[in-house]
């Protein structure tokens, strides 16, 4: 009789284990943003201060390569741009010269024109006082000798200026064209020097965020190449939880949504954290292997994604609980 009653007392205990509700409605795997950073420059790793574990900022300088060619180039074309430079304002100079030439010619022409204009207005006044006989002739033909002679000087000068006009214009247009060609050269260079600056950037190593590394592949001193790996990183501190719920349970989310997350760390020991859904997948899956889910009949279910503030203990990986 005591055997009857211990097998129906274990029988009702099993039964009601069996009808006790799950505390979660769905599990699933914490994960974190990774990524790789990889090498933009070719040469020997001269500094690589990275460590598995260490936290880094982002952008900070954490390696670089050996750059020495490219600064020597790059102060090449410097130099070869510091020579354009001269032989524009040299050529600049040779201008300006001709045209302050020209201005002094047009100065002289006027200053001539001005004297002509006197000596006229002196040789009438004389020319009434020679008729009045108030003075001899010889200074009235001296006066007419000196507007000659300053009208030959307009004459030279003016031939002069539409000769250096002439001139001018073919200097001008011999001096825009080398201008014009130094400018495109001066381009050129520019483009050049940009591209080595690029790659004299691209030679040192940061990190593109903030985050804890997972994993260092090289080490200082190693010859590098263009996309070899150098490291890994995560952004630990914000991290999601990826889990599989019915379609039965997409009524009840959405994204923005807040819920409840519990780190499992085994035996029983969980750690509570506030979540929010932060996507729902727009298409269904088979059930992963790994995944429990509140409905176990299902085949067919749909990711989400729950973001959760680290507090230091998650870790990627783990295991976790969501309650919706």
């Amino acid at each position: 009789m005591k055997k009857i009653y211990a097998l129906a007392g274990l029988a009702l205990m099993m039964a009601a284990c069996g009808n006790k509700e799950k505390d979660y409605d769905a599990t699933g795997i914490f994960e974190a943003t990774e990524v790789t950073v990889s090498a933009k420059s070719t040469g020997e790793l001269l500094f690589f201060n990275v460590a598995e574990g260490a936290q880094v900022e982002m952008g900070a300088v954490v390696g670089r390569i050996d750059a020495v060619q490219l600064e020597l180039k790059k102060q090449q074309l410097e130099t070869s741009r510091g020579q354009l430079s001269a032989n524009k304002r040299q050529l600049a100079s040779s201008r300006n010269a001709n045209d302050s030439r020209q201005l002094d010619l047009e100065k002289q022409v006027s200053s001539i024109r001005q004297q002509i204009a006197n000596a006229k207005r002196e040789r009438q006044r004389y020319t009434e006082l020679v008729n009045d006989g108030a003075v001899p002739r010889k200074q009235l033909d001296d006066i007419n000798y000196q507007i000659k002679v300053l009208e030959k000087q307009l004459e030279a000068t003016s031939d002069q200026i539409r000769s250096n006009n002439a001139s001018l214009q073919d200097q001008s247009a011999g001096i825009k064209a080398q201008m014009e060609g130094i400018d495109a050269q001066a381009s050129g260079l520019e483009a050049q020097i940009r591209q080595i600056e690029d790659q004299i950037a691209n030679a040192e190593v940061k990190s593109p965020i903030a985050g804890t590394v997972l994993e260092k592949y090289v080490e200082q001193g190693e010859y590098v190449a263009p996309g070899k790996p150098l490291f890994k990183i995560a952004d630990t501190q914000e991290m999601h939880m990826r889990a599989y719920v019915t379609s039965a349970q997409l009524k009840s989310i959405k994204v923005g949504q807040k819920v409840k997350v519990f780190a499992d760390y085994g035996n029983g020991q969980k750690k509570e954290y506030e979540g929010t859904i932060s996507w729902i997948s727009s298409r269904s899956e088979f059930t992963p292997k790994t995944i429990l889910t509140d409905d176990e009949r299902a085949d067919l279910v749909y990711a989400v994604k729950i973001a959760v503030k680290n507090d230091g203990y998650i870790k990627i990986g783990m295991y976790g609980e969501v309650k919706l």
